[in-house]
């Protein structure tokens, strides 16, 4: 035991980041499932247009590879998930490729294709230039916006907050048991880390779930089951690329290629320096070491994953549930990542755990990200203040990460020149700027 113990210090450096192998673990428990549910929602949005079975499959074995790759390659306690899906189903399956015979094989090419970009962008280290480019009030912005966009992905998933058409959003139903159990569950996290329980994060899932079960045997919670059942197949839906269509119809693919590309770029970078940042990894200046390894590990996940048979593979920003329970190293994504490979045998353990458990994780988890906005300056700099603030309020409010880094990157860079500071915007900064702009002007003119 002592020399497996010091294989996994040599690995990760556990001592050196003020960590141990217990708390890594529990750590990357919590991480999987705050995002197992993705497991049940990617084979349910992706199964409108390919075999569900074998999109379970690939999720599972696409997670599980490229967390293995942040675990040995950038020893980070960020886990790596499918993104995109409804885009990948509804936009371009059953919208721009509808009248196509299997338009899935069109956009899993249009999938690979982006991730040999991003592992071409991540070797010539500009992803990289991107993440250590964006200012520090910035990148604090960003971490409190992803916090607050966690907490409305939580309360939405529960049914806390609902839609209405009056004013947008409303308060939901407190006859609904998801609404009660998910405040139940992060009370009962808040509690625990209160008194300061190993794991309460996790603990905190576990026992809502369980809370919930009872709830269904009592008959109140009248949803889908909470109790595992073992009655799927599974099918393989890997290596169904379409080059030969995209060569036909190059202008329309590329199109394709670039809604992904963008998405998926700068959705990576916003949950990478939030989740970062939450865990400490960033350096005095602001800068995240080996960021390169963190990009390259989800560049070659989003390619593996499109050979495997499912939309985008991209850093998750419920690994911040784990970074909350401890989580520092490597250690916690391989956990995480091994858990993936054990979700292939006992899937439907996983895929029963209730949305409104991990909703009151993640709730909490959004508590604590929003923290960062306490090391903000809107004392100083206009520029800073202001994008900022922009990053944290269009985040949650546009459902993006992606949008919320346009509008905070174009204010800020639009501010410094208006003010007389245009000096100060770096080469990196007016490449994402006019990036953000190409965005913009498709978005008008419709193109994409």
């Amino acid at each position: 035991m002592d020399t497996f113990n010091d294989t996994l210090e040599r690995l990760f450096q556990l001592k050196e980041r003020g960590t141990n192998v217990r708390t890594e673990v529990v750590a990357g428990l919590t991480t999987f499932l705050a995002m197992a549910y993705i497991l049940a929602v990617n084979p349910s949005i992706l199964g409108n247009v390919m075999d569900a079975n074998g999109v379970f499959v690939a999720t599972a074995l696409a997670s599980a590879l490229a967390t293995f790759l942040m675990a040995f390659i950038a020893n980070y306690p960020i886990a790596l998930g499918l993104g995109l899906n409804a885009y990948f189903a509804f936009t371009v399956c059953l919208g721009e490729l509808k009248d196509v015979p299997d338009p899935w094989t069109i956009a899993l090419t249009a999938v690979f294709v982006e991730g040999l970009i991003f592992i071409l962008m991540s070797f010539f280290k500009f992803r990289e230039k991107i993440v250590n480019g964006i200012p520090q009030n910035l990148k604090l912005g960003i971490t409190a916006g992803i916090g607050l966009f966690i907490t409305i992905i939580a309360l939405k998933g529960a049914g806390i907050v609902i839609a209405d058409e009056s004013t947008l959003l409303g308060l939901g139903s407190f006859s609904s048991p998801e609404v009660v159990l998910c405040l139940v569950g992060f009370v009962v996290i808040a509690v625990l880390t209160h008194f300061e329980i190993t794991g309460a994060i996790l603990i905190g899932i576990l026992i809502t779930w369980a809370l919930g079960m009872m709830a269904q045997l009592a008959g109140w919670y009248e949803g889908l089951s909470l109790f595992p059942t073992f009655s799927e197949g599974i099918k393989n839906t890997a290596f169904h690329l379409n080059f030969s269509w995209a060569g036909q119809h190059l202008v329309e693919f590329l199109a394709i290629v670039l809604s992904f590309l963008y998405v998926d770029l700068f959705d990576t970078v916003g949950t990478v320096v939030g989740v970062a940042d939450q865990a400490g990894l960033l350096d005095k200046d602001g800068n995240l070491p080996r960021a390169g390894a963190v990009l390259m590990s989800d560049a070659i996940g989003t390619t593996a994953g499109a050979l495997l048979g499912t939309s985008t593979v991209t850093s998750f920003v419920e690994s911040s549930a784990g970074v909350a329970a401890g989580g520092k190293t490597g250690l916690t994504s391989a956990t995480t990542g091994t858990m993936f490979l054990v979700a292939l045998f006992l899937g439907p353990i996983f895929l029963a755990i209730p949305t409104f458990a991990t909703s009151a994780a993640l709730l909490y988890v959004g508590m604590l990200m929003m923290s960062s906005v306490t090391k903000m300056k809107f004392d100083g700099d206009i520029a800073d203040s202001v994008g900022g603030f922009m990053a944290i309020a269009m985040m949650p409010l546009t459902y993006s990460i992606a949008n919320g880094i346009m509008f905070g990157i174009m204010s800020w860079v639009i501010i410094k020149v208006c003010t007389g500071k245009a000096k100060d915007v770096s080469p990196i900064m007016w490449v994402i700027f006019v990036l953000f702009a190409l965005r913009i002007l498709t978005l008008v003119t419709n193109f994409m």
